[in-house]
């Protein structure tokens, strides 16, 4: 499995919108947070080791309603109090 976060720029009024519709309509989303800063939400994503991501993010993200900008941020290595370095 790969994991990446995606920052997420919502239209105004339309963050909370966003975050259900991630959660309701996308599998691979793990967690989707509400953050403070440039961006309004940041979503923790898990596909298959074979998924294109960049494509994951332009045509299963990007297209919702309310969104206006992403940032994605891919993981290398996980580390966990209980597994050390690992693939997460």
């Amino acid at each position: 499995m790969r994991q990446f976060y995606v920052f997420i720029k919502c239209e105004l009024g339309k963050t909370y919108d966003v975050a259900s519709d991630i959660v309701d309509q996308i599998d691979e989303a793990r967690h989707v947070h509400s953050v403070s800063g440039v961006y309004d939400l940041l979503a923790h994503f898990s596909v298959e080791a074979d998924e294109d991501i960049g494509r994951f993010v332009n045509q299963r993200l990007q297209i919702l309603p309310g969104i206006k900008d992403t940032q994605t941020i891919l993981c290398f290595n996980a580390f966990t109090p209980d597994r050390g370095l690992g693939e997460g």
